[in-house]
């Protein structure tokens, strides 16, 4: 699938997957300062537990976005696409890909970024491990450290308002329940060890 452009299209790919009730139920969501610091904490709690190791990036998203819908009562999805910085890509490469093949294999073989959608808004925890890891493109460790600083571990910010921070999300794909659930399982054998 080629990247949406705006919130009507990315909303036929949540259709696509979850149905239209929640396509609805994820274009009219507005978050709230409660909301917010409710994905902070999530966050601040998984990365507390989670093996910074490289390449489990998405692992990790899938690992917030289970924890974020136990938390919230929002519309929490997993969304595939393509990172760019100031229109380059630096994750992924815009092209069209089969998300339920790429997605169905264990583990996915995947070259793009993934992260949580919260409506209209991205809660991104895995930027920051990718830009501190040693195969990180340097484009994209450069633009984090210098825009973020080195200490971070979340980026959240409404989806069309992350360009102004230089960067770009182009969603592709939103992943199935079924698929967050193959990911959750593969994260918590990572978190406990087994």
């Amino acid at each position: 699938m080629l990247p949406v452009k705006d919130l009507a299209q990315l909303g036929q790919r949540v259709a696509a997957t979850h149905g239209w009730a929640a396509a609805k139920a994820f274009k009219a969501y507005t978050w709230t300062e409660p909301d917010q610091a409710r994905i902070a904490g999530c966050a601040a709690d998984l990365l507390k537990v989670f093996p910074q190791q490289p390449g489990t990036g998405i692992l990790l998203s899938a690992a917030l976005a289970v924890q974020l819908e136990r938390h919230l009562d929002a519309p929490v999805h997993l969304v595939a696409g393509t990172l760019s910085i100031d229109g380059m890509p630096v994750r992924g490469n815009r092209a069209s890909f089969d998300g339920p093949h790429v997605f169905g294999a264990e583990p996915p073989v995947w070259d793009g970024h993934v992260w949580v959608m919260v409506g209209a808004h991205i809660v991104d925890v895995a930027i920051f491990g990718l830009a501190r890891s040693a195969d990180c493109r340097p484009e994209l460790a450069r633009h984090v450290h210098s825009v973020f600083g080195p200490d971070k571990g979340l980026y959240a910010d409404q989806w069309r308002r992350s360009r102004r921070m230089g960067l770009e999300y182009e969603p592709q794909y939103v992943l199935s329940d079924d698929e967050v659930n193959r990911l959750m399982t593969a994260a918590y054998h990572l978190i406990s060890g087994a």
